[in-house]
């Protein structure tokens, strides 16, 4: 249920925005599902609900700006793998084993695992074959049904079934489900084809990038555009960093899984010397977690690891909690063409938002709020989280009803695949 007005009170506020910057009490007053009023001591019978944010932490919701959500059914199985290894096993032999109901499954409960973590928007990157409108309809469903705000980024299916969806059910594209393409490389023509269908369908493309001169390539076959999320950029030079940047691309960076399944370096300190703000990604729940917590202490640390130990130039900057913080949240609301509706707590975006406690031993006493959402905090300190002014999770406890269930077929789901 979403309250018509809500209040959040007393809360530390990290607003993400520079105009209202960190406040140490506040409220936050909220209407129809956008930010009203952001301030102290707003009346409490302005409200028709209230949050009672005290001793807490509150900051704008995280997203994530690359996961492959389906794979949530296969959680865990591959946290040993390296990139071959996960190509052979997930992509080649699990996958096509996966039923239109158990990718309903995985979309579902990656979106409430990210819910639960705080993480309010997730862009869906939908590699999984569609061979009937059914499966597409069954990983829409689950998005839709999760009340996660996420981006679908349509791929390995037809362009007919693309054109249904945009033309259906993600038509307007203002509701928290919408529309993107995961436009991966082919031939060049099947490249200039995936790319024509993006800008026929009016919508933004992501894709994966690892070494070489992707960005020139695409820039040569005359279809590089804004608005691209190009996923990982390990091994790119500073040419083709300053291309996503000058093309107005983004860069989402996936930490954990590029660290332990062999991707290369994460490229912190080389977006930055580009000029390049990166977001911070999942990427795959077979082997990383899917909370942001473990991202951004991820990126912490190799970048300023890359940085000390000179990996990444002389001149590397040292990454600092405020930076990873603002990967987390704005720069990934910037990634996704969403900074104007989501990303910080401004008054007119949508209220997307978190409370987290900071009286758990492993937490307190609290110094630096932001370094103490970066260095300290996890999934269990997530008390409250709010999408677009509806309460998802409340003191602790996702509000969903059917998790009980969803958990059983996760447990069937798994030991069909593994033959128990």
């Amino acid at each position: 249920m979403t309250p018509a007005r809500l209040l959040v009170t007393g809360g530390r506020v990290l607003s993400m925005d520079p105009a209202t910057g960190e406040l140490p009490s506040a409220d936050i007053l909220v209407a129809d599902g956008r930010i009203i009023e952001v301030r102290p001591d707003i009346d409490p019978a302005a409200a028709d609900e209230r949050i009672d944010a005290r001793g807490c932490l509150v900051l704008p919701g995280f997203v994530d700006t690359h996961r492959h959500m389906w794979q949530a059914a296969l959680r865990g199985s591959g946290a040993d793998q390296t990139l071959d290894q996960y190509f052979a096993t997930v992509l080649h032999t699990l996958a096509p084993r996966l039923s239109a109901d158990d990718l309903h499954l995985g979309n579902l409960l990656s979106a409430l695992g990210a819910l639960d973590a705080g993480v309010t928007t997730v862009q869906d990157i939908s590699n999984v074959d569609k061979p009937t409108e059914e499966h597409t309809d069954a990983l829409l469903d689950a998005l839709t049904a999760s009340g996660l705000r996420s981006v679908f980024a349509y791929g390995q299916g037809t362009a007919q079934d693309a054109r249904r969806i945009r033309s259906g059910r993600l038509h307007a594209g203002d509701g928290l489900v919408t529309m993107a393409l995961n436009a991966e490389f082919g031939s060049d023509e099947s490249t200039r084809n995936s790319w024509a269908l993006a800008r026929e369908l009016e919508v933004p493309t992501a894709l994966h990038v690892r070494g070489g001169r992707p960005v020139s390539r695409l820039r040569r076959l005359g279809v590089l555009r804004p608005g691209t999320v190009f996923i990982h950029g390990t091994g790119l030079d500073a040419g083709e960093l300053e291309l996503i940047r000058d093309s107005g691309g983004a860069l989402s960076v996936a930490p954990a899984i590029e660290m332990t399944m062999g991707h290369g370096l994460p490229p912190f300190a080389a977006a930055a010397a580009a000029g390049l703000r990166p977001s911070l990604s999942v990427d795959v729940e077979v082997a990383a977690p899917s909370d942001m917590f473990t991202q951004m202490r991820t990126a912490f640390q190799v970048g300023r690891f890359a940085a000390l130990q000179g990996h990444a130039g002389s001149d590397a900057p040292l990454l600092t909690t405020r930076d990873v913080l603002e990967f987390a949240t704005l720069g990934g609301a910037e990634a996704l063409g969403m900074a104007d509706r989501i990303g910080s707590l401004t008054p007119g975006k949508q209220a997307d938002l978190l409370v987290l406690r900071t009286d758990r031993p492993g937490v307190a006493p609290v110094h630096d709020a932001t370094a103490a959402v970066v260095s300290s905090m996890d999934r269990a300190d997530v008390d409250t989280v709010v999408v677009g002014g509806r309460i998802v999770k409340r003191a602790g406890r996702l509000e969903y009803a059917g998790l009980p269930r969803l958990l059983d077929r996760a447990e069937e789901v798994r030991d069909r695949l593994t033959g128990r």
